[in-house]
């Protein structure tokens, strides 16, 4: 097994990812960070051959580099990605793919035209759990897949300081610029990988429930908790999804319903299942109710143990590592990449329009590119830009003084 000369792009989020890389037989040989206490800390971690750049068009042409991560901001890995696949650098990308239209369109063409791979970094489709509901649903006792759900729920502790400043440094960093439906991938991605299913319509509705004045955020976001975005697919089935939810306990969750049965993981305890076949037509051998752990089965368990995202860190270099030495698309490529995507981006649109349907595009089809090449309508611009496209359910921009009082009690006091 060769080793990958590998570049992490983005340190916050990048140096969690020094140990998987290793493990999976690749040498982080260059990073690349604004930050340049985070390049010294990864020059202590990483040994002192590593080369360090705050610029990533240097970075890009350090000797040998094969393959770089994009870990940098949500809504800006397109321009990076591109400028990567146009000198034939292998890229995986942080989610999302592309965060307008017209980037999608320009990513894909850059991906077609380049000699090297392109992998979208989602990560919970490899979690046990999902890997366990894939190996049931392929072994076909539930029959076709008609319906299928998937919740991404991570709601903040909105008196906790510490933890805003963890997730939420400045009032305007992305996360609170993004459309709760933007957020998709860790719902969505777990269901179209299972299944194999694209969608090709979607619809959304928002959760509208603004945080109290006296939270520490509640003066500069918006009211939106949640959105409820629903996908019509390719081969006639429906998935429920939500974006980045902040109601109820915290939990990840998957369910398949088949013609014969259903599969879910337990919320709260989501490396548990339940399967369950109705009485009148469970296969031989099969109990009408089961609930059990999921196991790995993989020749790398120990090592998928010990890493981020319930193991799916792992897999997911391992994966965009496979495809390079195979010289193969990767499961995550980039049309996958762009179709969730473009769900995120037209779900949001559907939700200010109270649920009007979207035809979701298929980014292999020219036709379906031309339609939206010039398409930047964009939430993270200032909300004074002609591209602007608003960024809540109800219009809200939060004040200045808003701004200045939220970092004033996320500081860390000494």
């Amino acid at each position: 097994m060769r080793t990958i000369k590998f570049g992490i792009f983005g340190l916050r989020r990048g140096a969690t990812f020094y140990r998987n890389v290793m493990m999976n037989n690749g040498e982080v040989v260059a990073v690349c960070d604004r930050d340049e206490t985070k390049l010294e800390e990864a020059k202590k971690h990483l040994g002192g051959n590593v080369a360090a750049y705050t610029d990533f068009d240097a970075f890009l042409a350090h000797p040998g580099l094969e393959a770089v991560f994009l870990c940098n901001n949500f809504q800006q890995h397109t321009p990076f990605a591109i400028k990567a696949l146009e000198k034939n650098i292998h890229v995986l990308s942080e989610i999302i793919a592309n965060a307008t239209m017209a980037e999608g369109v320009a990513l894909v063409r850059a991906a077609e035209k380049s000699k090297a791979v392109y992998m979208i970094a989602e990560n919970y489709p490899f979690m046990i759990f999902n890997l366990e509901m894939k190996r049931v649903v392929e072994g076909g006792t539930l029959g076709k897949i008609m319906y299928a759900e998937g919740e991404y729920n991570h709601p903040f502790n909105p008196y906790d300081a510490a933890e805003m400043r963890k997730y939420v440094p400045f009032a305007r960093h992305w996360r609170y610029l993004c459309p709760r439906t933007y957020y998709i991938t860790h719902s969505l991605g777990p269901l179209m990988f299972v299944t194999g299913a694209k969608p090709v319509r979607v619809t959304a509705m928002p959760v509208y429930a603004p945080l109290p004045d006296d939270t520490i955020s509640g003066s500069v976001r918006g009211g939106d908790r949640s959105a409820v975005i629903t996908c019509l697919n390719d081969d006639d089935s429906v998935f429920k999804v939500t974006g980045w939810a902040e109601y109820g306990a915290h939990c990840n969750a998957s369910r398949f319903c088949g013609e014969r049965g259903q599969i879910e993981n337990i919320r709260g305890d989501f490396n548990r299942l339940l399967l369950r076949y109705n009485a009148w037509d469970k296969p031989e051998g099969k109990e009408e109710m089961t609930e059990y752990a999921a196991e790995w089965n993989d020749p790398d368990e120990e090592l998928i143990k010990q890493a981020g995202h319930e193991g799916g860190d792992f897999f997911t270099i391992r994966e965009f590592f496979n495809a390079i030495r195979e010289n193969r698309r990767p499961i995550f490529d980039v049309y996958f990449a762009t179709t969730m995507s473009s769900v995120a981006i037209l779900a949001h649109r559907s939700l200010l329009e109270r649920g009007v349907p979207y035809d979701v595009p298929d980014f292999r089809r020219e036709e379906d590119r031309v339609k939206y090449e010039n398409d930047n309508l964009s939430p993270f611009v200032a909300p004074d830009a002609p591209n602007y496209i608003e960024r809540w359910s109800r219009p809200f921009v939060p004040s200045d003084e808003a701004v200045a009082e939220y970092e004033r009690r996320i500081a860390k006091q000494d």
